[in-house]
């Protein structure tokens, strides 16, 4: 099955089953995070199914919100394909190299994304893993079992706030930067390999499968969980393959007015006009 996150008239959000006839059906639950904090998650989408008196939504009007607008956690993997690991100059690492962001950077899979205070503004098209249950200390197979979908992110990344230090997050973690959608794929539903695309304007800039992780979905829920635990709703992003604008020569970087089109098959894609505001960065 397929599930999103939808806004509503009233400002607020629902969960959504994706009915496969270009609608999406609402589901009892605020978002996809909250209902797959419900352990009877998969008979409450069920029931839902069978009812009549759930509103359905023409794809058409559907306005896509972040699929996990409330993630209480939400953990990056850089530098975890090995085309990317040698356009940005790497050795391949022993571990998964992390980082994380929070619930406030999150956006839909149509939103625009509104830079103020960065001008080398950079694309990583990525797959995320949405945890279905709660994972501590797990082994790789409790780890895959844990895993309740995948869906389609991208990582923008501020590079002049990013290379300021040598820590990654304050080119990481701004509000409203990284879209994430437009569905959820249920792991049963899912293949193990996935194409990862990234476009600017329609031109592919960015193309690679994740059988060529360093580490897979599976190693990465179970290595974070070694250090924190890991609950339902909460999203791990596995890393882009090479292509990013900062790889280029000369480097290249998203202007004002671009659109980002980032695409998995057998999920979705997004895309995300930019409004790059074209000041100065800010000092500190």
């Amino acid at each position: 099955m397929k599930l999103a996150t939808l806004r509503t008239a009233g400002g607020s959000t629902t969960a959504a089953l994706a009915t496969g006839a270009d609608s999406y059906l609402t589901l009892p639950a605020l978002d996809v995070g909250d209902l797959l904090a419900r352990p009877d998650w998969r008979a409450v989408v069920e029931g839902a199914a069978a009812s009549k008196e759930q509103q359905i939504i023409g794809a058409a009007d559907a306005d896509l919100a972040p699929l996990l607008p409330r993630a209480g956690k939400v953990i990056c993997c850089g530098l975890n394909y090995g085309d990317h690991i040698q356009e940005m100059g790497r050795e391949l690492p022993e571990y998964p190299t992390l980082f994380a962001k929070y619930a406030d950077t999150l956006m839909g899979a149509d939103d625009a994304v509104e830079v103020h205070g960065s001008v080398r503004v950079d694309w990583e098209a990525e797959l995320a893993v949405v945890v279905g249950s709660e994972l501590y200390r797990a082994d790789e197979d409790q780890a895959r079992e844990a895993i309740a979908g995948y869906t389609v992110a991208n990582d923008v990344s501020m590079r002049d706030w990013q290379s300021r230090t040598l820590q990654w997050f304050q080119g990481k973690a701004w509000d409203r930067s990284t879209p994430v959608g437009p569905v959820m794929v249920t792991a049963d539903e899912a293949g193990e390999d996935f194409e990862v695309r990234g476009y600017v304007n329609g031109e592919l800039v960015q193309q690679g499968n994740t059988s060529t992780l360093v580490f897979g979905p599976a190693q990465l829920l179970s290595y974070i969980s070694q250090f924190t635990v890991l609950r339902p709703g909460d999203l791990v992003l596995t890393g882009t393959p090479g292509g990013v604008g900062m790889g280029m020569t000369p480097p290249r970087f998203l202007k004002d007015g671009d659109v980002l089109t980032t695409e998995i098959d057998g999920i979705g894609r997004l895309e995300n006009r930019f409004r790059i505001h074209a000041h100065a960065a800010a000092t500190v």
